[in-house]
């Protein structure tokens, strides 16, 4: 379940990291309620502090539950370690022979602005190396609504863009690699549609063209899909009230703080002492 996840990572403190991992991938590969985790992983919780280890240990959760998911859909996978120059996710089909790199992405519903550094796509592609395809995993409703430079780079590049949302659908819908079944088409959407578009309109939006190419390949309406993100949107109502009582209640927290804690933590949030010391580092090294 998502919240053992959550317990797992708020228990962390005092655990090396890899041993916290090593809980968490043993917890994510027995998960009963794994469509749900699929529904909560794309979004950060507001209780882990940004470029803490908490958040780290989330982001390898989420490529840990990307890589379940591509063994629920029938492939190979698992969860790659090394960090530096190197995709978080490689999968391969027992079936056709082919492999493909994956990147997971969760994003805060505080943070509103999110440029193509985000999705880090040109990265991607060049972690590809001699793997097939390349796979980014975002939430849905996080990839930018209109034009936007990723899409042009996930055409160029042959990546493809696709969201939690997509997963859940397709696990959803018992679809699992077979003789029949070659996921690869999926995979290689962004070459195939890359033929079809202008230059003028590479940066358009085509994830409602991807939406409709899924529905087709697999034979499924295309409304089924449309019902399912519709589904999920109540469900991002739903742990939206939970995030903003986070704040809320951190608002009533520090209404009760005295006016030195108010101070202390005021001066903390600037982060001046280190703003102080990095003047002092820099002069004494020219110095």
């Amino acid at each position: 379940m998502f919240s053992d996840i959550l317990e797992i990572i708020r228990d962390s403190e005092g655990r090396n990291f890899y041993e916290t991992c090593g809980i968490l991938e043993s917890r994510i590969s027995s998960d009963g309620d794994f469509i749900d985790t699929l529904r909560q992983i794309g979004i950060i919780p507001e209780f882990i502090a940004h470029d803490s280890t908490g958040e780290k240990l989330f982001s390898k959760a989420s490529d840990m539950v990307l890589s379940r998911a591509f063994r629920e859909l029938g492939l190979k996978s698992s969860v790659l370690h090394e960090r530096a120059d190197s995709a978080d996710v490689i999968a391969e089909s027992e079936i056709y022979g082919y492999t493909l790199v994956a990147d997971a992405k969760a994003f805060r519903l505080s943070r509103t602005a999110k440029n193509q550094k985000d999705f880090k796509i040109p990265a991607l592609s060049s972690w590809k190396k001699d793997n097939d395809y390349a796979v980014l995993c975002s939430p849905y409703f996080q990839y930018p609504a209109k034009a936007s430079q990723i899409y042009a780079q996930a055409l160029t590049n042959n990546v493809c863009l696709l969201s939690w949302e997509h997963l859940i659908f397709l696990l959803e819908n018992g679809i699992t690699e077979s003789p029949q079944l070659n996921l690869s088409t999926i995979w290689d959407f962004s070459d195939k549609f890359s033929h079809k578009v202008l230059v003028s309109d590479m940066k358009k939006c085509f994830m409602r063209d991807f939406n409709k190419f899924l529905a087709v390949f697999l034979n499924i309406g295309g409304e089924v899909f449309d019902d399912s993100l519709k589904t999920q949107i109540l469900h991002i109502r739903k742990r939206s009230g939970l995030e903003k009582s986070y704040w809320l209640e951190r608002i009533e927290h520090i209404r009760n703080y005295s006016r030195e804690q108010a101070v202390n933590e005021l001066i903390s949030t600037l982060k001046i002492n280190e703003k102080l010391s990095q003047i002092d580092a820099y002069v004494r090294s020219i110095s």
